[in-house]
């Protein structure tokens, strides 16, 4: 029997809350266990709850999702974090990534995506759509500093030919699926070639694996 992904909500909107726990409900293998109105409540419930997976709103009064975010994850066993918005707000979505949640979801995903997103996840793969990826790197490379370009070339470069290839495309927002069958490996093998670029790029995260792909002028 497949293991129960244990879910905790966090918006202040009670009929978005609403309406994710009707969506999850539908599947088996989802279970939504609390929900928090706020960053603040959050912190309380995640920690009385202890799930595997939090779908956290990033504009919520009190404490945003930004800050509860780096909170939770700098707990030890932390859950997976998903962040949720409307995309009105690209640089808060990137710093919640950076701080190292797990990915994010429009509000407005398909309901048979967003429980395959929560899937995939859960799992520990991070998938992200092209054009995702491009307009969170592009907020990312607004603000480029001097030298950031040589920087990424020279952290692409501790990589294998095949870990830079993973990476490329990693960086052209394909999931492990697309990489495995572009690159003729097998899922298991793109995943280990994942976990050693992040390793080596020191990141923890297909988004930040992507912004150094894109600094180093790498992606199509």
């Amino acid at each position: 029997m497949t293991d129960t992904i244990r879910i905790v909500l966090v918006d202040d909107d009670p009929l978005v809350r609403a309406g994710l726990k009707l969506i999850l409900g539908g599947s088996p293998d989802l279970e939504v266990v609390a929900e928090a109105v706020d960053g603040l409540d959050a912190l309380d419930v995640v920690a009385r709850e202890r799930p595997d997976l939090v779908l956290m709103d990033i504009r919520m009064p009190r404490k945003d999702g930004l800050a509860a975010t780096a909170e939770i994850l700098a707990r030890p066993d932390a859950p997976r974090i998903v962040v949720l918005t409307t995309f009105d707000s690209d640089d808060m979505v990137l710093k919640a990534l950076q701080a190292g949640a797990s990915g994010f979801l429009l509000k407005d995903t398909p309901p048979a995506a967003m429980v395959e997103a929560i899937r995939k996840v859960d799992a520990g793969e991070t998938t992200l759509s092209p054009s995702v990826v491009a307009q969170v790197v592009a907020v990312a490379t607004k603000s480029a500093p001097d030298g950031r370009s040589d920087a990424a070339l020279a952290a692409l470069g501790q990589l294998t030919e095949r870990e830079r290839e993973v990476a490329v495309a990693i960086g052209e927002g394909k999931s492990n699926a697309e990489i495995a069958g572009q690159l003729y490996m097998s899922i298991a093998t793109v995943k280990a070639y994942v976990t050693r670029i992040f390793y080596k790029l020191g990141v923890d995260n297909r988004v930040q694996v992507a912004i150094r792909v894109h600094d180093a002028g790498l992606a199509s």
